[in-house]
């Protein structure tokens, strides 16, 4: 069974009372459970990790080389100016889909860009929760998983 990483970044451990106007009323638990059942579901096994720190945040990027054949990575506040993961993603032979909650192009204007996106597969922004489950379609299709 083909392995995948769902990293999830800072303050996303507060999902389901942070801002639920943008975020919504689903926890970050719901959100793992739910994606790991959908993993299972397409043949895939789904490993998750969160953390409000970039240096682990980091070493899980680092730590999946050899474990995983892709990352599912929501970076939260990260997106927008955390260099350390994006050259992170780019010292690793591992293919990356960057997800996010909230449509981050409706949103404050620091919001738009991503130094992470220019080393990412792709990016799914604004769908919600379906989001995840897209990335995981999209290694399904593209890696052959």
């Amino acid at each position: 069974m083909s392995k995948l990483l769902l990293i999830n970044g800072p303050n996303l451990n507060l999902l389901g009372t942070r801002e639920p106007d943008i975020y919504g009323n689903t926890t970050l638990k719901d959100i793992e459970d739910q994606m790991i059942e959908f993993a299972n579901e397409n043949g895939i096994e789904l490993s998750t990790f969160q953390s409000n720190h970039e240096g682990y945040i980091i070493d899980a990027i680092h730590d999946s080389r050899t474990k995983y054949a892709g990352i599912i990575l929501n970076p939260g506040a990260f997106t927008h100016y955390s260099y350390a993961i994006r050259d992170a993603i780019a010292s690793v032979d591992v293919p990356v889909i960057e997800v996010h909650i909230s449509n981050v192009h409706k949103r404050e204007e620091f919001r738009h860009t991503s130094v992470i996106a220019p080393v990412c597969e792709g990016q799914i922004v604004g769908l919600g929760i379906m989001g995840y489950k897209l990335a995981v379609i999209a290694f399904k299709e593209r890696l052959s998983l």
